[in-house]
């Protein structure tokens, strides 16, 4: 009996088995596609990602890094704005070097009025003590001098009248009014002199480099804010208020990198498609003049024919597919430039990721 249920357990196992087989083995009907892929319109026409870009004459977006870093206390734009060249984008936070700049703006102003006191000088009040203090050692010559006189007369007359002792001092004190004189003399012409030539140099070196070090500072300000290099739109603002930019941009949660802090593009409405080349397709380009391409945006039947612009002549690795500078395989590509006008009806953005095939007139 044992053995019978044994064989019965077995025997469904293996029909089990058969039947999982059969089931897994059947192919599943492959779903049908979100979009038909762009055809190809060309007989040897060659395939390439494209990048939706604003048109520019040469480079891509305008991408605006700050010079300065600090928090970030006011966005003056929105997206979608259109700005002119100079406008004010956002502000960064210029607490610590406002300071800076008021200090060393007070620091020139203080060196230039001491070059201008120097370059005064005499002052007349100066001048007026150095005279009096002259004509006082004058007339103290006069009186050593008239005491000196007298006694050089008495002596003249009668000898013992005068002792020698006082005739000593009298000597002296006329020799030390003399000196005096002399002292306020060259005090007086010291003073009308007005200021040494070397301190006066000294000095114009002085406020020349505090006023250097005041209009660096100063121009440092002004890049705490942050402006538009040219007239056109602005397409996207990475930071917000309180959070942190750098010349190396604002950090993207998103992205985990650093992005521009502005980006922008032209105001005109033609629109640029950076395509990139596989570096095995090149030597298939067309000539420049024969070059021509058609655009499929993905997920519509919509296709919009190209105008050559020109060849970025740089094969460059491709990093478009995991946005990483070094791919496992080293990939390389071409970037060509066409340009065209979005069609009435037809919405497309700058970044928008198209299909392109390149042909030959």
């Amino acid at each position: 009996m044992r053995n019978k249920i044994i064989f019965v357990l077995v025997l469904f196992g293996v029909l089990g088995a058969l039947g999982s087989a059969y089931v897994y083995a059947v192919p599943a009907k492959p779903l049908a596609p979100v979009f038909n892929p762009a055809p190809n319109p060309y007989a040897q026409g060659i395939y390439a990602n494209g990048i939706i870009e604003s048109y520019q004459s040469h480079g891509e977006n305008i991408d605006i890094y700050p010079e300065v870093a600090g928090s970030v206390v006011r966005i003056l734009v929105a997206e979608g704005q259109q700005v002119t060249q100079g406008m004010p984008l956002l502000e960064i936070d210029d607490t610590v070097q406002r300071a800076t700049v008021d200090q060393q703006k007070s620091q020139a102003e203080a060196a230039q009025a001491l070059l201008e006191e120097l370059r005064a000088q005499p002052r007349p009040e100066a001048l007026e003590v150095a005279r009096a203090q002259m004509d006082l050692a004058r007339a103290g010559l006069r009186t050593a001098q008239d005491q000196l006189d007298k006694q050089q007369r008495a002596i003249d007359i009668d000898p013992a009248s005068v002792s020698k002792d006082a005739f000593d001092n009298a000597n002296n004190a006329q020799k030390v009014a003399m000196a005096n004189l002399q002292l306020a003399t060259r005090q007086y012409e010291l003073t009308k002199a007005g200021a040494w030539m070397f301190d006066v140099r000294n000095q114009e070196k002085q406020a020349e480099a505090l006023q250097k070090a005041y209009t660096s500072s100063a121009a440092l300000l002004a890049k705490y804010t942050v402006k538009a290099p040219s007239d056109g739109i602005v397409m996207s603002i990475g930071p917000t208020v309180g959070s942190y930019a750098s010349p190396q941009g604002s950090y993207d949660t998103y992205t985990q990198g650093f992005e521009p802090v502005v980006v922008m593009g032209t105001s005109k409405g033609t629109l640029a498609v950076r395509c990139y080349v596989d570096e095995i397709l090149i030597p298939r380009l067309p000539p420049p003049e024969k070059l021509q391409a058609q655009m499929f945006i993905r997920g519509t039947s919509t296709r919009i024919p190209l105008e050559f612009v020109r060849v970025q002549p740089y094969v460059s690795p491709k990093i478009q597919l995991s946005n990483q500078r070094q791919e496992r395989v080293d990939l390389r590509v071409l970037p060509v430039i066409f340009r065209f006008q979005p069609p009435p009806g037809v919405q497309v953005f700058p970044g928008e990721v198209v299909d392109v095939y390149v042909g030959e007139k």
